[in-house]
């Protein structure tokens, strides 16, 4: 399994490489590089071989629980994985990296056709993967499985539903009150000093710089090779304050779990995470829980006025920490408020199961998108990459993969409400930019556990119960109840 997880993530650093520094006329090659590799790992995976060492495995004495725990997980992906033919991985993979560089060529270009014929050549790979898959009730369940196990479109149509009932009503009151002031935030903050910023908080917050790094890239990531080398990018606007900074947390989020798993089990699912949802729920807890509290910025605020006086220093904390959670809305998702941003994850949800089930076509799409910006967010999309074009998802083939932004965000907050009963002293602790005794507790309570427990008897495992919106809805009501009076 080790080997195989060498070989993986030797694809996964030409993809590292695709999207930070590689020359314009490598694209096609390092697809086809990309694709050999994820064939070959594939193959080695999905072998005899393979399947009679975990038979024998599976019957053997005196295993230990975790021992036991890698060998039904890993069979379990066996039995995904022979279900997809090597030629098939292969195909999907080359079609993966031919999509993404059509996807940035159509934003330069700013239409969305030019990325026509590569998206269907995926949806219709996709719809192939879950035919051969397999699904119950619904084609996107099989795919939903790949990033979220056992995540069906019954269970997410219920929470959505909550998200409509709840959410959407508390956002539209909110619209309702006068508007933050948050223009400091777009005046001109030169690069290097954006960067310099970013590179501290992500230190303090405990990001082990000799096992990773910082890049630029066109969509901020996290990507690992092992727990020694996680990687981060961001991207910078020298007009948006707010663009760099909590892309710069929110990666951070992500690379810190990545670099807590066990480097013992590398290569095994007890070295990996939980999931994409479990995943999301580290860098939201980051993201917003600390990095938009107030007590985050006590310290960080004045320390940040220092490095940009001409911009700062005539603006409170209190203006500073209604800034930075203004809610409005806006047609891009990654510069989304927390609250509207699950607005954003349900059209996509919806598209992606319209895509599936049949009930939307491609040409329907762009269509579809903009209209339901107009009836969630009120907004009129004015361009293809503003609107349909903003995201990477598509163009890697990653259909099921948007629910698990909701997915962690729900659950970062049920998680830090927990956190915040267990350590009495995490309000001071934040503020003193002290995030040791957090960072501990969620290294021993979920980084560590790896794949040992499903999402949700992960989340009953340190919370005591099932995955529950009131908690957001909570953690909203109290937050955006205070600042908007």
């Amino acid at each position: 399994m080790q080997s195989i997880a060498d070989v993986n993530y030797a694809a996964a650093l030409l993809h590292w490489d695709m999207e930070t520094y590689m020359p314009e006329k490598a694209a096609q090659r390092k697809g086809e590089q990309i694709s050999t590799l994820t064939s070959l790992a594939h193959k080695r995976f999905s072998s005899t071989k393979t399947h009679d060492l975990l038979k024998k495995c599976r019957k053997a004495k005196n295993i230990s629980d975790d021992d036991m725990t890698n060998i039904i997980r890993t069979l379990e992906d066996y039995d995904k994985a022979i279900k997809l033919p090597a030629k098939f991985v292969a195909e999907l993979s080359e079609a993966g990296s031919k999509a993404y560089v059509s996807w940035i060529e159509a934003r330069k270009q700013n239409d969305f056709s030019i990325f026509n014929v590569p998206l269907q050549k995926l949806i219709n790979l996709k719809k192939k993967e879950t035919e051969l898959t397999g699904y119950k009730a619904h084609p996107y369940d099989a795919l939903l499985d790949t990033f979220e196990p056992k995540c069906t479109v019954d269970f997410l149509d219920k929470l959505f539903l909550d998200v409509r009932k709840e959410l959407v009503p508390f956002v539209a009151n909110i619209r309702s009150k006068p508007e933050i002031d948050n223009s400091f935030l777009h005046k001109f903050y030169p690069k290097h000093k954006q960067w310099e910023f970013g590179m501290h908080i992500l230190k303090q917050m405990g990001y082990d710089f000799k096992a990773g790094r910082q890049d630029i890239s066109e969509h901020p990531f996290t990507i690992n090779f092992g727990p020694e080398d996680v990687r981060v990018t961001t991207r910078i606007d020298e007009n948006n304050f707010a663009n760099m900074t909590w892309s710069c947390i929110h990666e951070g989020g992500h690379a810190l779990y990545e670099q807590g798993l066990p480097g013992f089990e590398y290569g095994l699912p007890l070295g990996s995470a939980a999931s994409l949802a479990i995943h999301e729920s580290q860098s939201r807890l980051w993201e917003n829980m600390l990095g938009r509290s107030k007590d985050f910025w006590v310290t960080n605020y004045p320390y940040l006025q220092t490095i940009f006086p001409e911009n700062l220093s005539d603006i409170s904390l209190d203006q500073f920490y209604a800034g930075i959670n203004k809610v409005q809305a806006s047609p891009i998702r990654t510069e989304s408020d927390e609250l509207h941003y699950h607005f954003h994850v349900m059209i996509r949800y919806e598209i992606e199961k319209g895509i599936f089930e049949e009930s939307l076509k491609l040409s329907d799409l762009k269509d579809y998108w903009n209209a339901n910006y107009k009836d969630y967010l009120g907004l009129d999309i004015k361009s293809d990459k503003e609107g349909i074009l903003q995201d990477i998802h598509w163009a890697h083939g990653s259909f099921g993969y948007f629910p698990t932004y909701s997915l962690g965000s729900f659950y970062a907050a049920q998680f830090f409400k927990k956190a915040s009963e267990v350590i009495p002293t995490l309000k001071n602790d934040i503020k003193a930019t002290n995030y040791g005794n957090l960072l501990q507790w969620l290294r021993s309570n979920i980084h560590m556990e790896g794949r040992k427990y499903l999402p949700n008897e992960l989340c009953r495992k340190v919370t005591g119960e099932d995955l529950d919106f009131k908690y957001f809805m909570q953690y909203a009501s109290s937050k955006y109840g205070d600042i908007y009076k």
